[in-house]
């Protein structure tokens, strides 16, 4: 499927998928969601904003703020801790999915995986000490494949336990 097809594509599930929830994903929502699809890698709240206000020109931060907080309850995108910023979610489909992301502190690409054996490692290590986790967020950095290959940038060294 071309780019922007496939991007409408998502964007028709995502309003299904709204719609299923009792929710709706109404113009400003769904132009969000879109820039957030369209972009090359994570977006800030600030930098959403400033690419919505090349359509609406009176966009301020409350308005960008609260289409992503709808976004993020349903599950449309997620929001990576460690850089402030969002990406959309590779399955929105599977709203209830744990994903896990790798960082690459190189190009700052953030691949999002959903490796159930690390859903159910963390369910079995919450259990052992009967905590009840509500949400779960793994961001690892390093170096992606690409940038390694490329010879960009080397991981730092862990720290030495005690240090």
């Amino acid at each position: 499927m071309e780019g922007g097809s496939r991007i409408a594509g998502q964007l028709e599930e995502a309003a299904r998928a709204c719609a299923r929830d009792g929710g709706t994903l109404t113009e400003l929502r769904r132009l969000v969601l879109r820039l957030i699809l369209e972009a090359e890698g994570p977006l800030t709240a600030y930098q959403l904003l400033d690419r919505l206000k090349q359509t609406r020109k009176g966009a301020v931060p409350p308005t960008i703020y609260r289409a992503l907080d709808f976004l993020l309850a349903r599950r449309l995108i997620h929001k990576v801790e460690s850089l402030n910023a969002f990406v959309p979610c590779i399955e929105p489909a599977q709203h209830g999915h744990q994903a896990q992301f790798l960082i690459c502190r190189a190009c700052g690409a953030v691949t999002e995986l959903e490796d159930h054996a690390v859903t159910e490692a963390l369910t079995r290590a919450t259990a052992r000490h009967e905590f009840q986790p509500v949400n779960a967020l793994i961001e690892v950095t390093g170096i992606c494949a690409a940038c390694a290959q490329a010879g960009k940038a080397e991981p730092e060294a862990a720290p030495s336990p005690g240090a």
